[in-house]
């Protein structure tokens, strides 16, 4: 299985024995060793993922690369954060997933009023299985643990990623003030319970709740 090891923040590197990643398409920026790169349509996922992919708007770019050595990933000097699976499943925007292995499954699945909050779609990118990946965020991600007892409200502009058994409601509060412009800037939050992870990026992407 490919070994995944950051060098650095902003540089994923890879180690390969004849294993192959799934990387976003473009993003190698050295290896070492020797390697092959494929462009993969429908996020890798075949003809029907490609159809649905296109479908739901949350399309993805990505090329397989497989080899024996290191290769080096990286886009626009952006933060990396690694994820580690046990059989869970990741819920990432396509946007920040960099590189996964191989050996996980991806597929899409609808968000509701969250992805469209975000400005995203309605859509968003699920990868599952056993194995490693690699998503990036505007500056160093925190991440944050949710319990039954800790429900957590994230900005849907700061939102990444999240993994564990989470349910996720949109709300807002939207009153007479934002209506008029006096509005704190804060009027939509998603709100996660359950048992899991979020990924929150210290930086906020433009939304509907940011434009309110």
């Amino acid at each position: 299985m490919a070994q995944f090891r950051l060098q650095g923040s902003k540089v994923l590197a890879v180690d390969m024995t004849g294993d192959s990643v799934r990387a976003k398409n473009g993003s190698m920026v050295a290896y070492e060793g020797e390697m092959t790169f494929k462009k993969k349509t429908g996020g890798g996922e075949g003809l029907r993922g490609m159809v649905t992919r296109r479908l739901t708007g949350e399309q993805m770019d990505v090329m397989e690369v497989r080899g024996h050595g290191t290769c080096y990933f990286a886009d626009r000097a952006s933060e990396i954060n690694l994820v580690t699976l046990h059989g869970e499943k990741l819920h990432v925007e396509a946007s920040n997933l960099l590189c996964a292995d191989a050996a996980l499954r991806s597929g899409t699945t609808f968000t509701g009023l969250r992805g469209s909050s975000q400005g995203n779609g309605l859509f968003t990118t699920t990868v599952e299985g056993t194995g490693q990946a690699a998503i990036i965020s505007d500056g160093t991600a925190v991440v944050l643990r949710v319990t039954p007892q800790t429900p957590l409200q994230v900005d849907p502009g700061a939102y990444i990623a999240h993994t564990g058994n989470l349910k996720q409601h949109f709300q807002s509060g939207v009153t007479f003030r934002t209506v008029i412009g006096e509005g704190s800037g804060e009027s939509f939050q998603i709100r996660f319970e359950g048992d899991g992870l979020v990924y929150v990026q210290p930086s906020e992407r433009n939304t509907i709740g940011g434009e309110t």
